[in-house]
């Protein structure tokens, strides 16, 4: 019998995070460093509004975009935030966490061919987007010595005929990396120079340190030809929840909207219901994980570079990302000997892309103790490897 799985599968490599959790779950005693996982729980007051909608009966689909009055929150919070207006009705959509809204962005707006400048390290699932939606990925590697920021050369010089978006990711997933203004408006400029579409993930924006994120869509010019991407699971620790939401000018909405009436029709009714209060009343339950996270943040970043594994200072997100060069192993060496051997989990840096190789991810979500922890067995294993 012949097979039947699509060539396309076939070829697309697995995720690079999935094999380091699996080994991990067949042990005992291991600290984990590897999920990109809020550890507090979704706040009691924002837990309370799911479990009212469902013991008053609020079980059945929703409008296929989401609640109107979630997409109304979602208007009033990004207004609040960054000051760019989107109409509740027509430009903002409810998705089944932010990997929906961004399939959903990619299918509405690519042809078969088109092509997606597609700025690495990035999350495993981006590239892989790109080509399930029917477009053709073109890397942009941005590296360490430009603290993981995508500058407008490196876009210009990808540029080709084809290339219809640019799709970037921050605070950045797994770098920590922020873009800076200057380097922002080198981007816009790109866009607004060739006629592109900018896909622009926002899902980290408020766990930022030191810093203030700003919006792409609220650079002047930009916010008809961006499609915001963002959601509930970091900032309110509801990934469980499957919140997401999409906010972009109405021909492009209606598109999205219309693919996402036949592969989903509405986002879960219990969470959409959460997320309302989030996004009302849950800027103090932000600040408060947000503090927490910074001293996490300064804790691992001192730890890996007392140890000799340089790191990169992240602004934002929760994850650090040293260089584990000076071992002489490669970053999946690393990786599969710290585990085995010390049952402490973290990612390679190639799983992200190839800017991303020579490093690895590792997550300060987990409690304080367990990431002091997780240094001392790394200070182990670092004297044992030379």
């Amino acid at each position: 019998m012949r097979s039947f799985v699509a060539q396309q599968v076939k070829q697309m490599p697995p995720s690079g995070i999935r094999r380091y959790f699996d080994i991990a779950a067949t042990m005992e005693d291991v600290i984990s460093l590897g999920i990109g996982e809020p550890s507090f729980e979704t706040p009691p007051h924002i837990l309370q509004k799911g479990v009212d909608s469902l013991v008053a009966g609020r079980t059945g689909y929703t409008s296929n975009a989401g609640l109107i009055e979630l997409r109304q929150a979602v208007s009033c919070y990004i207004e609040r935030l960054y000051g760019i207006s989107y109409h509740p009705a027509k430009e903002i959509l409810i998705t089944v966490g932010v990997s929906e809204a961004l399939w959903l962005a990619l299918k509405a707006i690519l042809d078969p061919g088109d092509e997606v400048l597609v700025v690495q390290p990035c999350f495993v699932a981006n590239t892989a987007a790109v080509e399930m939606a029917g477009g053709i990925p073109v890397i942009v590697d941005a590296y360490v010595e430009t603290e993981f920021q995508v500058t407008g050369a490196q876009l210009e010089s990808k540029i080709t005929p084809r290339t219809k978006a640019i799709l970037i990711s921050y605070p950045n997933n797994p770098t920590g990396a922020i873009l800076t203004p200057q380097h922002m408006s080198e981007v816009a400029a790109v866009a607004a120079k060739h006629d592109l579409v900018v896909i622009s993930d926002e899902i980290y924006e408020r766990l930022v340190y030191g810093v203030k994120h700003q919006s792409f869509s609220s650079l002047p010019g930009m916010r008809e030809r961006t499609i915001l991407l963002s959601g509930m699971s970091k900032s309110f620790a509801m990934t469980g929840w499957r919140i997401g939401y999409a906010a972009a000018p109405e021909p492009i909405m209606e598109a999205m909207t219309k693919l996402h009436q036949y592969l989903i029709m509405s986002a879960p009714t219990m969470g959409q219901y959460a997320a309302i209060e989030a996004l009302y009343n849950g800027d103090p339950d932000v600040a408060y994980m947000r503090g927490e996270y910074d001293q996490r943040r300064r804790l691992i970043v001192d730890g890996f570079n007392s140890l000799g594994l340089t790191c990169f200072e992240p602004r934002g997100a929760f994850y650090a990302f040293p260089s584990i060069t000076v071992t002489g192993m490669s970053d999946e060496q690393f990786c599969d000997a710290l585990l085995m051997e010390e049952h402490v989990a973290v990612v390679p840096g190639s799983a992200f892309g190839k800017s991303g190789t020579g490093f690895v991810r590792a997550s300060y979500t987990n409690s304080y103790e367990n990431i002091e922890e997780a240094l001392e067995r790394l200070a182990r294993f670092m004297t044992r490897h030379g």
